[in-house]
């Protein structure tokens, strides 16, 4: 009876441990994941097969996560707001033409809203990439596009400031040209930025900026315009992609350099 009263006791201490830890260092560090993705085939490296990408958005279907968009995400920020578990927000990098034919029929299905960062000299201008009567169908239907920059460039490489500025400002102002709406969002190439990139892109008017890596504030809760993210790829299982969705993942990544690209 001795051995099953301290078996007993040491079970109960181990539930009340993983209470605690839980409970008051892990659930207060929660934050809503922001997915990344770029091109949609069948080649390696950050391209997603379409089969693997209707897989994901039917995981994120069945297991009940809510999918908000990028803007409503900032502006819980900024006000502090607690986001429900299993919040989730989409986005995509440089508006690769199959963004169109693959991804957004399956966004649609689902009804997932979702952010395009646009490469704005590629738009209309080279065939592997969407054109403008594409991004205008898509804006009527849930998906929200921002800036790329004009040419995809490595923006912590760049020291002439006007440059910098052509690249940020233009971006949006050709986006914001076509589509006809205001473009609020930045994408910085690469994860490439630096504190002087940062405070270009809030003057430029963007109301926050994603990167691909893990920068200074891994939770999200202040920096806007630092905002983490996480990539998916083919490779992940369906253990990677719960972990990556969990709202933790982040916590126990390696951290890599602002100027690294996933």
């Amino acid at each position: 009876m001795k051995i099953i009263k301290k078996i007993a006791i040491a079970l109960l201490l181990i539930g009340v441990s993983i209470s605690c830890f839980y409970f008051l260092w892990l659930s207060p560090r929660y934050t809503v994941p922001i997915l990344a993705y770029h091109d949609f085939n069948h080649r390696g490296g950050i391209a997603i097969t379409p089969e693997n990408f209707e897989r994901q958005m039917h995981y994120l279907k069945e297991n009940g996560y809510n999918a908000i968009s990028l803007d409503k995400l900032v502006e819980g920020i900024r006000k502090r707001e607690n986001f429900v578990h299993n919040t989730v927000v989409i986005t995509m990098d440089d508006g690769y033409k199959d963004n169109f034919t693959y991804a957004y029929p399956v966004l649609k299905k689902y009804g997932f809203p979702a952010m395009i960062f646009l490469i704005a000299n590629k738009i209309g201008a080279d065939e592997n990439f969407l054109n403008w009567d594409e991004t205008k169908e898509m804006h009527k239907n849930n998906i929200s596009f921002g800036g790329h920059t004009k040419n995809h460039v490595s923006l912590s490489t760049i020291k002439e400031k006007d440059t910098l500025w052509d690249e940020i400002s233009g971006c949006k102002e050709i986006i914001e040209s076509h589509i006809g709406k205001r473009i609020d969002y930045f994408c910085y190439p690469f994860g490439s930025f630096t504190e002087e990139v940062k405070k270009l892109v809030r003057q430029a008017g963007y109301k926050g900026a994603c990167a691909t890596n893990l920068g200074h504030d891994k939770l999200n809760r202040a920096d806007v315009y630092e905002l983490n993210r996480v990539s998916l790829r083919n490779r992940d299982n369906s253990f990677s992609l719960w972990a990556k969705l969990s709202g933790y993942y982040n916590l126990f990544r390696r951290r890599k350099g602002v100027e690294y690209n996933e």
